[in-house]
């Protein structure tokens, strides 16, 4: 199986990236995760972007705040699929961090999640792969169907109660 990539522009977006590696680990996907800034590590960040696809990864998570130039920085370098996770920061909470992650220019495609996104970001990292891999298919499809119990579960509780 193909790994995730995961990279943070900083060690305070950790928080959001434990909830996409939390659920890679639930769904048994390998995972590596660095942090490279697009702005304070740039060549770093592209020589793990330039080299993604021959280390085994098949999709890259990228999480960054503020300006956000990551995830961009990233599939600018590579052609696998690239994840934005826009995260929410101090002055516009996560506004801006949004609209840099989801406004890429034609040829450079970030798929972007909500900010602060991270269980979400790891489930398409996952269906992308799922792809070509029908027992992670097949996790997906219990997941959701578990979900689902989970929601009318719920809807009997309060019919119950109300």
């Amino acid at each position: 199986m193909k790994k995730v990539g995961i990279v943070m522009g900083s060690d305070s977006d950790l928080p959001i990236i434990k909830k996409a590696t939390d659920m890679l680990t639930t769904l048994g996907i390998p995972f590596e995760v660095h942090v490279y800034s697009a702005h304070r590590t740039p060549e770093q960040a592209r020589d793990f972007s330039v080299n993604a696809r021959k280390n085994g990864f098949g999709v890259i998570i990228a999480a960054a705040g503020m300006a956000a130039h990551l995830a961009g920085a990233v599939a600018a370098n590579t052609t696998l699929p690239v994840i934005g996770i826009p995260c929410k920061g101090p002055v516009l909470d996560g506004m801006d961090a949004l609209l840099a992650t989801v406004q890429m220019p034609t040829g450079i495609p970030v798929a972007t999640v909500a900010i602060n996104g991270g269980a979400n970001a790891a489930l398409l990292a996952a269906q992308i792969l799922a792809v070509e891999d029908k027992e992670l298919a097949e996790k997906l499809d219990a997941k959701r169907a578990s979900d689902a119990a989970s929601v009318l579960e719920k809807d009997a509780e309060i019919m119950t109660r109300l």
